[in-house]
């Protein structure tokens, strides 16, 4: 039985997305997103960073893609995803690590400090969908006099 542990973060990315493609041709980007803690020194009156953890993070498909197009490292995100944890031998020491990583279900630029310009992919029926097509064509059954029947 797994266990589904809801996770939402938000942090800067160490580095560039690693973008790939597996054997069976599902397609993934890995990244690392650092998350700082930050508390209030009641002596001092002032935010202090409390330490960093650090977090894996991948994500599948199309939105593999535009990670890999859209985020640099640095680049403020957040992540909503699901935690999972997992097990390997470490080749050098032959010792049983754990892991812990996030499966993204979706991953966004924060636009906490800075803006972010968002390119919409044409909607199928709308006016730019007609100007460039990317794919196979269909005629609506009106067009090409093929009824339904029932």
């Amino acid at each position: 039985m797994t266990t589904r542990i809801p996770v939402t973060i938000e942090g800067n990315l160490t580095g560039d997305p690693e973008y790939g493609a597996s054997e069976s041709g599902n397609e993934y980007a890995r990244f690392s997103v650092a998350v700082n803690d930050r508390r209030l020194n009641e002596t001092t009156g002032r935010w202090e960073d409390a330490g960093t953890v650090f977090h894996r993070v991948v994500v599948f498909n199309q939105q593999a893609r535009n990670v890999a197009t859209s985020l640099r490292k640095g680049d403020t995100v957040i992540v909503g995803g699901d935690l999972r944890f997992g097990t390997y031998t470490d080749k050098e020491a032959g010792q049983t690590r754990e892991t812990r990583d996030i499966v993204a279900d979706n991953v966004g630029a924060s636009l906490k400090y800075a803006p972010v310009a968002v390119e919409r992919a044409p909607k199928a029926s709308g006016p730019a969908a007609r100007r460039a097509p990317s794919g196979p064509s269909a005629e609506p059954v009106s067009s090409t006099g093929v009824g339904i029947t029932r």
